[in-house]
């Protein structure tokens, strides 16, 4: 298929995501819990990607002409053949879309192995591409039994027909894929997670911070892989800050997603609730001084109290682990420098934040700090006209924008001489 022709399917996709909004949104809210106004905003924002994808896809990857000593050259993009995904829970349609949107124009195929407690979203990728124009098997959701997963993931790496694989999530699944596809010599795009910094020097604009704070680290009940989880506070300001995030943690409203106005629903598995309350539990006698939440809620459903953690230091697990729950760490922080140090503190390089009244103060002291991504005076998030990824133990490759749609691309280079050379090239 030509572009124009790839970019009909991607715009109708688009059409028929928002047509559906209301019931995809239910969907995802029901199979992982997040709130439906959430969930309504992760619908449009994949009909954005298939749009943006839609538009500008035949200007990343046309061809590119270098001037050289041929009398024609150039640089092309040629599809890879299928794209084998492996996706989370936490964002279960933008997730897939985010890949699938720039892998489809390119002109691949694509192989989706989705989270088993979002298998229904899955599906519903796949129906509404069909129902956009996608010929049946361009896009197929893999419903996989979980013992099986490994064996079955290896077995479609090494196929011959699959020319490329990206993975988003933990790491040890990451370590597996990474491994597996380096071992098959196949191109690999890898998204971890991360324990984003988010670094309030001591000029910022405190109440307004506090609230940007709690609605970004409490989005989707904490569990997204670049909401901030780290406050790292100017000592001078940091009982300020620290109230003031309190106050703003307890006025949320946590209750049934579906209900409108909740702010927080249910973690998305027993297993992950377990997993955050263990860790909250374990850092308090390591010198964390509890400030809200840290309970399960009594009340039917995986629900666990937006919690506030201060006082934390090296040694404790929530300083040392990425939590990926509905909890908020305080770290004091000595000057710019020391807030630095602590910001690169840590395995991951995902996203970043500094909030400051000074935005050239704010730039240069995010410059010393290492991730994929930094934001200055705003909450990380991914756009799909920037390039997403991560540094250090958050993974390596891009997503979105046009360095997304050229991790699913060969890179082939054209020299065209009208008439034979009359000598021999130079040997390398």
């Amino acid at each position: 298929m030509t572009f124009a022709e790839r970019a009909t399917v991607l715009r109708r996709t688009a059409e028929v995501l928002r047509a559906g909004s209301e019931d995809l949104a239910l969907l995802l809210t029901r199979e992982m819990g997040k709130p439906l106004a959430e969930a309504r905003a992760e619908v449009e924002k994949c009909a954005t990607a298939c749009d943006y994808y839609a538009e500008h896809a035949g200007d990343f990857l046309a061809d590119e002409p270098v001037a050289t000593s041929a009398d024609r050259s150039w640089v092309g993009y040629e599809p890879v053949g299928v794209v084998l995904a492996v996706m989370p829970w936490n964002f279960p349609l933008w997730q897939v879309l985010r890949f699938a949107a720039p892998a489809l124009m390119a002109g691949n195929a694509a192989l989706l192995k989705h989270s088993p407690n979002t298998t229904g979203c899955a599906l519903a990728v796949e129906r509404v591409l069909v129902a956009a124009g996608a010929s049946e098997g361009l896009f197929t959701a893999l419903v996989v039994a979980e013992p099986d997963v490994p064996a079955v993931t290896r077995r479609l790496i090494d196929d011959l027909r699959v020319g490329a694989v990206t993975i988003t999530g933990s790491e040890r699944a990451e370590r597996a894929v990474g491994s597996a596809s380096g071992d098959a010599i196949k191109k690999s795009v890898l998204e971890l997670g991360g324990s984003d910094p988010f670094v309030v020097l001591a000029d910022a604009d405190l109440p307004r911070v506090a609230h940007l704070a709690a609605r970004g680290r409490f989005l989707n009940a904490g569990q997204s892989c670049i909401s901030p989880k780290r406050f790292v506070v100017d000592a001078s300001v940091v009982e300020e800050f620290t109230r003031l995030l309190v106050a703003e943690v307890e006025s949320l409203t946590v209750g049934d997603p579906e209900a409108e106005g909740t702010h927080v629903g249910p973690m998305a598995r027993e297993d992950l609730l377990e997993g955050v309350n263990r860790q909250v539990e374990a850092s308090v006698p390591g010198g964390a001084t509890l400030l809200a939440g840290g309970e399960r809620l009594d009340r039917p459903g995986t629900f666990y109290a937006p919690t506030v953690l201060t006082d934390v230091a090296p040694g404790q697990v929530a300083y040392d682990e990425e939590i990926f729950g509905p909890v908020a760490t305080v770290i004091a922080a000595d000057g710019d420098d020391e807030a630095v140090r602590i910001a690169n503190d840590t395995r991951f390089g995902l996203g970043a934040g500094v909030w400051t009244t000074d935005p050239e103060r704010g730039v240069a002291v995010a410059r010393r700090i290492r991730s994929g991504a930094v934001f200055i005076n705003a909450v990380v998030a991914s756009d799909v006209r920037m390039p997403f990824g991560g540094t250090r133990a958050s993974g390596y490759g891009r997503e979105l924008a046009a360095a997304g749609i050229r991790e699913f691309v060969d890179v082939r280079t054209w020299w065209v001489l009208d008439e034979p050379a009359v000598t021999a090239p130079a040997s390398e």
